[in-house]
């Protein structure tokens, strides 16, 4: 479901009962955010400090916008 991919992205961010890997919790909250997951914001975060994908100042204020 969505908000089951949303929480595993968490728990890549966090290392709650897997490895951290930013990478991959860019992935799960990509995947949640294009089914309708109500934070896409989150990923904004990520784009803006770099964290798993390279810094992008454009993709953060277009997943901002969202």
């Amino acid at each position: 479901t969505i908000r089951s991919q949303f929480n595993l992205g968490g728990m890549y961010e966090e290392g709650l009962g897997v490895p951290e890997n930013d990478a991959k919790a860019v992935f799960w909250f990509r995947m949640a955010a294009k089914q309708g997951h109500i934070m896409p914001e989150h990923l904004g975060f990520m784009y803006s400090n770099g964290e798993g994908v390279p810094q992008d100042l454009v993709q953060a204020y277009a997943w901002w916008s969202v």
